[in-house]
């Protein structure tokens, strides 16, 4: 026999709490549950109660269940065993108000969220279709109603929204009314404070030493999730990616260690695919890596495999990307981790890493080599002071802790390595009265 596994249980005995494992498999994809048989595969028989189970499992599997399955007697070098064949149900099945799944070769019972989610998926409907009961129109910013209007204009894929006078009538223009109540798609997309609503509905970034216990520091960004996406890439640029400097004769190039448009793309799938009932998307920046962790599964029809080829577009809150779809966000083709592989390998030459891990989904980008002898890296405090010489000529260190929002310690580390580098040179008789100029 083949081993235990998503399909197929073995069980030396009837007891009543098989009808768990029965239930497991009602509601996940079906299998075949074998009496008679113990968990290593060797068969042990029935024990002269064949008759009386073939009519007794049936009665309790209807009694208890409200299933019906067929039930078989087989025979294996004259040891007889019963195999009960489990349908997959397309509604929930319960065991005295509880609901069991089968995952792997395990059973599971199901509660909090991931119930949630079961019942959710049972009935064919996501999360963010569901009325917010405590949600009105009050806590719709009209602001990011208008910033849409814009973005769905300039897409080509809504135009007539562009007629649409007043809140109510975008909102019901977009399906986002269950009744008269506000969709949670609404609340993530248009409100004022959805973290209000749905603490976890934020992106979490940390700058990371050499280890992960090594925090140096961090960011949350919250508010509604176009400007959510767009916050991100903000602050990633400014703050957590320093850019990679090198001169081509007198003229400065700029460079992200990490290619743009991937980087974009995984945040975009991020913020469409997570699970808004979990935690926060979490960015994890390394000198030489980048990790996307976000809560939620894969649909079940995609595997990590499918994400490095061409795959169905499967979003877990398929409101939420049709939004970001009219306002020109996103494509609906499911190209965008192709779009990532492709970019990380033109770039770094190494190809992205997608991982299931901790009831989550990541993707790790690797930035790229870089040659420190053409190269050198600065910091944005220090890209931002080589903009200010070329246009003021000189600068103090208080001067430089106004315009980069720093403290005067961070300063003066910050001016000597561009000292050292060989971007500016300082003059003055002492500490207190130095100045800075750029390096001819």
């Amino acid at each position: 026999m083949n081993k235990e596994n998503q399909n197929i249980e073995y069980k030396e005995a009837w007891h009543d709490e098989c009808l768990k494992w029965v239930a497991g498999f009602c509601n996940a994809n079906g299998g075949k549950i074998y009496i008679g048989i113990d968990d290593s595969g060797k068969y042990v028989g029935l024990k002269n109660k064949t008759l009386k189970l073939l009519e007794d499992i049936p009665n309790k599997l209807v009694q208890h269940l409200g299933v019906i399955c067929d039930v078989n007697l087989k025979h294996k070098n004259k040891i007889q065993y019963i195999e009960i064949k489990v349908p997959k149900y397309t509604v929930p099945i319960s065991l005295n108000g509880k609901y069991y799944y089968r995952s792997g070769a395990t059973k599971q019972e199901l509660k909090g969220k991931a119930l949630e989610q079961f019942l959710l998926k049972k009935s064919g409907k996501t999360w963010d279709i569901m009325p917010e009961p405590n949600a009105t129109i009050k806590d719709i910013d009209t602001k990011a109603i208008q910033n849409f209007k814009k973005l769905a204009v300039n897409s080509l894929r809504l135009k007539s929204i562009s007629q649409e006078r007043g809140t109510h009538a975008v909102l019901s223009n977009l399906n986002l009314f269950e009744g008269k109540k506000l969709k949670r798609a609404a609340i993530l997309l248009f409100g004022k404070d959805p973290q209000k609503y749905y603490l976890g509905a934020s992106v979490k970034i940390g700058k990371f030493g050499k280890t992960d216990d090594d925090l140096l520091f961090q960011d949350e960004i919250t508010g509604n999730l176009i400007d959510v996406t767009e916050q991100t890439i903000e602050l990633l640029d400014k703050k957590y990616f320093p850019s990679l400097i090198r001169y081509q004769g007198i003229y400065r190039k700029e460079e992200w260690p990490y290619p743009y448009a991937a980087i974009r793309e995984a945040i975009l799938n991020a913020i469409v695919h997570r699970d808004y009932s979990g935690n926060s998307t979490l960015i994890s920046v390394y000198e030489n890596k980048l990790i996307f962790w976000n809560d939620g599964n894969l649909h079940e029809d995609i595997s990590i495999d499918d994400l490095k080829k061409k795959h169905p577009s499967r979003p877990n809150n398929p409101k939420v990307a049709e939004i970001f779809y009219k306002a020109g966000l996103i494509e609906a083709w499911g190209r965008g981790t192709l779009n990532i592989v492709e970019l990380c390998k033109t770039v770094s030459g190494k190809e992205p890493l997608f991982e299931a891990i901790s009831g989550g989904t990541q993707l790790t980008i690797f930035g790229k080599k870089i040659s420190h002898e053409s190269n050198q890296k600065l910091n944005s405090r220090q890209v931002n002071t080589l903009s200010y010489l070329k246009e003021h000529g000189d600068i103090n260190n208080s001067t430089y802790q106004v315009i980069n929002k720093t403290n005067e310690k961070t300063a003066y580390r910050d001016l000597n390595e561009l000292v050292e580098l060989g971007y500016i040179t300082k003059e003055g008789p002492n500490k207190q009265f130095t100045i800075y100029k750029l390096n001819k």
